[in-house]
């Protein structure tokens, strides 16, 4: 897809080389030959800083920012980090947000996360009950930091004419995930132990929880689609779902990722294990309505394209 929305600009992309980054740059890129794309390294910018924030956007002269730097990881490391991951995700956007008005930024595409909706709403998912109750006790943290970006995005439209938006993607997962067993969320964990545990022969994994729980997952180059598309023609700071609309059981999910992988071994269920919030499955009517995006990668592709790059990619010991 090209866009002549993109033609001329410049901009700056958080996160850029990560997980979802690396692939919105890709589309990004492929969007214009005449956009310029500058990516803050963490080696060299801490967007914890605002000194460091402001040296990033006065050499990119970025018109456009988007946000998708983030400290997460799943429920485990959510559970031994909440302080941390509160003041990371909270001090990061809360400051880009700042410099991006006083630089004049032209807008600002804020990732939020499905984590800030409360643990007890009513499926599917809408945009309008986030703020109505507390969220899910394992990710609250990270979840009320990035929500806080929202009420800081209305605050600067109304008082400053700040135009920022802010999207909600569902949970992620693709090529480029993180595999990391102390880190990773759900798919790219379970795509792990079933690889390792059929190449070792292994007769079982072990999975968090009694696996009833039901999630919607994200193919991330879907998730990166609707970023940019928003980021073209979407100037409203209400939020925005981004998901696919459909839902599975970790059970179900598990189960056919053994599949795929070729793991015909046991699920063992570790139940003093959290498991989360019961159900999450998003409405994402508003996105079809103010920007044109469906997502339109079926989950069972998406977990193929998933496996096969993991096993091309995956450390060899």
């Amino acid at each position: 897809m090209s866009s002549d929305y993109w033609s001329g600009r410049t901009v700056m992309v958080t996160g850029g080389s990560g997980f979802l980054g690396s692939h919105l740059v890709e589309d990004l890129e492929s969007r214009s030959d005449d956009v310029e794309v500058f990516v803050p390294r963490s080696s060299e910018y801490n967007l914890r800083e605002r000194a460091d924030i402001r040296r990033a956007l006065s050499r990119s002269g970025a018109d456009t920012v988007i946000h998708l730097a983030a400290t997460v990881g799943g429920i485990g490391a959510n559970r031994e980090n909440p302080g941390k991951y509160f003041y990371e995700n909270a001090i990061m956007g809360i400051e880009l947000m700042e410099m991006a008005r006083k630089f004049d930024v032209d807008k600002l595409t804020i990732a939020g996360t499905i984590c800030s909706y409360p643990k007890h709403t009513e499926v599917p998912f809408s945009e309008d009950d986030l703020f109505d109750g507390y969220p899910e006790e394992t990710n609250a943290p990270y979840g009320i930091a990035k929500k806080a970006l929202l009420t800081q995005s209305r605050a600067y439209r109304k008082q400053y004419d700040f135009n920022s938006i802010y999207l909600m993607p569902v949970n992620l997962y693709g090529p480029r995930d993180d595999f990391d067993l102390e880190t990773s969320h759900v798919i790219p964990a379970i795509i792990r132990k079933c690889i390792e545990a059929r190449d070792a022969g292994e007769d079982s994994i072990t999975a968090w929880g009694t696996g009833t729980p039901t999630r919607e997952f994200l193919y991330v180059e879907d998730a990166a689609d609707g970023l940019l598309d928003a980021t073209e023609t979407y100037n409203k700071s209400d939020p925005v779902n981004l998901g696919s609309g459909h839902e599975i059981s970790i059970e179900d999910l598990i189960e056919l990722i053994a599949d795929l992988t070729g793991f015909e071994g046991d699920i063992k269920w570790d139940t003093s294990k959290p498991d989360g919030q019961s159900r999450r499955r998003l409405d994402t009517s508003r996105a079809e309505e103010e920007f044109g995006w469906l997502a339109d990668t079926h989950l069972e592709e998406g977990l193929k394209e998933t496996i096969e790059w993991y096993e091309a990619n995956r450390p060899v010991e």
